[in-house]
């Protein structure tokens, strides 16, 4: 693939992350996304550009009930330098015993909690961008958490949303608490729960952050389609590196050229349909090993069609047959039929992919609202609320 250096682009030069003990050299963070963000799809991304790559979502009760699945999404390949776990949980004393297992078992160096989860099924027990509201609980699980981190000098991390909705904002408060309890950074996505992915990112929230918390680093997350994006962004709110999503679906190339934009470098990535082509078969390789079944590796890739070749000249009949493969070598008969010599389409394949959807009343557990500290009713259910479901 060859990079594009004619196009006059911002330039931004931005100091390594520091997590700790821990120099992310490149500022960029993968966010942790259910059924994405596996092991095959971070190593198409850490080829092309630096950066922190973050596993899929595991919950802490699958973990340290020692759930097959749950240690194969965190599982990494012998060359990620930084392995990286994200955990969900609503239990103070399950969270710490997740994190205490990574931690005396050595299968982390970093540590991410998610606070950011707006799905109904996670919401409506309390957990993901629910939780925060409820401070007493929040504040436990972040010291139970960090307590057991620190024993091994692993560096833990949270990501967030602004809060439920604009009356309940919980980012401020969230954020300080953390960073008294010595969280290494905070990550947060400009959206309320109930904007789900609609909607734009309240960067200025972002900015507020960053302004609330100067002792600790801050990144940025929300609306980065690109790295002109990215830099935007960070001028705009002082952020200490940026969090991507949605915006590199499709698009592992997105991280160089992330790395280059940071690195004051022009050069991006253009890549015609038959580099996508072959891209999107080696990840559908890269997923037959992570699975050690064709078949499901086949079901997975699936998904990524549509974000593959979004712009690109494709027939619905060929994009239909692609979206229901059943195996590599259907896959390989189906890519050749690709017009090989299709440019870059511009910026028909950039901008924002996958469903943005329309906002939606938060499911939350009932009364929930009423108060920012847990009732008896709440903390009998928070006790027996933890998911068994990992990866989303």
């Amino acid at each position: 693939m060859t990079a594009d250096n004619s196009a006059s682009t911002a330039r931004l030069e931005l100091p390594p992350l520091k997590l700790g003990k821990l120099t992310v050299d490149v500022p960029v963070v993968l966010a942790p996304m259910a059924g994405i963000t596996n092991k095959a799809y971070r190593r198409l991304c850490r080829e092309y550009g630096g950066g922190l790559y973050v596993t899929e979502m595991v919950t802490s009760r699958a973990l340290v009930e020692r759930n097959k699945t749950s240690f194969r999404i965190i599982s990494h390949d012998d060359d990620e330098k930084v392995r990286s776990v994200q955990l969900y949980g609503v239990d103070p004393k399950t969270v710490g015993a997740a994190v205490r297992l990574l931690v005396e078992e050595d299968r982390a160096d970093h540590i991410d909690l998610n606070f950011g989860c707006p799905v109904p099924k996670v919401t409506r027990k309390g957990g993901g961008s629910a939780l925060p509201w409820k401070t007493d609980l929040f504040t436990a699980i972040i010291k139970s958490a960090t307590e057991e981190a620190a024993k091994g000098d692993i560096p833990l991390t949270i990501k967030m949303r602004k809060g439920i909705d604009e009356d309940h904002l919980t980012y401020l408060d969230a954020g300080k608490i953390a960073r008294d309890h010595g969280v290494a950074a905070v990550a947060l996505h400009g959206r309320t729960t109930n904007q789900f992915y609609s909607g734009t990112a309240d960067w200025s929230a972002i900015a507020t952050l960053r302004e609330a918390l100067p002792d600790v680093p801050v990144l940025g997350n929300g609306d980065i389609w690109s790295a002109e994006d990215a830099v935007r962004l960070v001028r705009e709110t002082g952020v200490d590196g940026v969090v991507i999503g949605r915006g590199c679906q499709g698009r592992p190339w997105l991280f160089g050229d992330l790395q280059a934009a940071f690195e004051g470098r022009e050069d991006r990535f253009t890549p015609g349909l038959s580099t996508v082509a072959d891209t999107f078969y080696r990840h559908a390789e890269l997923l037959v090993d992570y699975f050690e079944d064709e078949l499901q590796a086949l079901r997975d890739i699936r998904k990524h069609v549509a974000w593959y070749f979004k712009g690109y000249q494709v027939g619905g009949d060929l994009r239909a047959a692609l979206a229901t493969v059943p195996s590599l070598e259907v896959l390989r008969e189906l890519l050749s039929q690709l017009d090989s010599s299709a440019p870059y389409p511009g910026k028909d394949a950039e901008g924002p992919r996958g469903r943005a959807g329309t906002p939606k009343r938060p499911a939350l557990p009932d009364g929930w609202l009423n108060s920012r500290e847990l009732d008896e009713n709440h903390r009998a259910m928070i006790s027996a609320a933890e998911l068994d479901v990992s990866g989303g």
